[in-house]
């Protein structure tokens, strides 16, 4: 989605907790090849505070990518203002996984939807205490994502949104 948006694009950042980079590395990086881009991980590593977040962002800056996507990480939750403020004042078009980002005024969000998961979270811990063994249920997924668009943002960045990317939008903010 963030190719659509900046079809010039050749070099893209991961931004991510380094657990998460380690784990989703090879499975990125096929699918950059894929879209014909170059990616750069940039973990950050613990304590995920404000000093890692600057340090990320002058790596990113480095690299000098054309976008920047940021990986799923519930820790950076609390810095999701900070990181959004990083990401427009070095003028990086992003994408998040999460909707505090677009709070913050981010451009674009791919968030999963979490009430379903929530609702099979509870199931499980009924079953787990009616006697199941943890290890016999199965891991469930995400299977239903929204696509969040903030044109302000998008217009602040000079990008136009394609519109087959804003009919597929959940949400659109102006």
């Amino acid at each position: 989605m963030l190719k659509e948006v900046v079809p010039s694009a050749s070099k893209f950042a991961y931004l991510g907790p380094a657990f998460r980079w380690e784990a989703e590395r090879t499975t990125l990086l096929e699918a950059a090849r894929q879209l014909g881009v170059s990616l750069v991980g940039i973990p950050v590593d613990s304590p995920f505070k404000e000093p890692e977040f600057r340090r990320a962002f002058a790596a990113i800056a480095q690299e000098r990518v054309d976008a920047l996507m940021v990986g799923y990480a519930g820790q950076f939750r609390p810095s999701s203002r900070l990181i959004v403020e990083l990401a427009g004042q070095n003028r990086l078009p992003a994408i998040y996984t999460n909707s505090d980002y677009m709070d913050a005024g981010g451009l674009l969000a791919y968030v999963p939807e979490t009430e379903p998961l929530l609702a099979h979270m509870a199931h499980q811990a009924d079953q787990i205490f009616k006697g199941a063994n943890a290890g016999d249920i199965p891991i469930q997924q995400a299977t239903k994502y929204r696509l969040v668009i903030n044109l302000k943002t998008a217009l602040g960045l000079g990008l136009t949104i394609p519109q087959s990317l804003l009919v597929r939008a959940d949400k659109v903010i102006e």
